[in-house]
């Protein structure tokens, strides 16, 4: 039997967190987190808003989780991001014993495998879920950018 709760799925609802941010004039990088087929944090990138140059997608959804949880470990929790995860994000997922992440795109010259990042040994990767949307709506933010200036 399918199951309509996959990869998949869930990234569509990380994408609909990058439209959020998009709209806010912010990159457009979206994260979810899952536990149990439930999803219990929605996070978008609030860089400009706060003025916080942590108020990554994902560290907005780490904070999200774990307030929910009651606790600072995700070890039964799934991150699905619409970006590769940076150095900095990698590093608090490290912390947080995520057991997976679930990526789009792939970030070439910022994200943790670019940059050599370590990630828990218990935490399984995997990369290029929905990458040709999470990619588009990116490009769309910069080309946009770079024709305003």
């Amino acid at each position: 039997m399918l199951n309509p709760l996959d990869d998949t799925y869930y990234m569509r609802k990380a994408l609909q967190e990058a439209e959020l941010a998009y709209e806010k004039d912010e990159v457009p990088v979206g994260a979810v987190i899952v536990v149990a087929d439930r999803i219990i944090a929605r996070a978008h990138n609030l860089t400009e808003l706060l003025n916080d140059v942590t108020a990554h997608a994902e560290m907005q959804a780490i904070t999200a989780a774990s307030n929910f949880l009651g606790g600072k470990y995700l070890n039964e929790c799934t991150l699905y991001v619409t970006l590769e995860p940076c150095q900095m994000c990698a590093g608090a997922l490290y912390w947080s014993q995520i057991k997976k992440i679930v990526y789009g795109a792939v970030d070439e010259k910022r994200g943790c495998t670019a940059m050599g990042t370590k990630l828990h040994p218990k935490t399984e990767m995997i990369g290029g879920v929905l990458e040709k949307e999470c990619s588009e709506i990116i490009k769309r933010f910069f080309i946009e950018k770079r024709n305003l200036n």
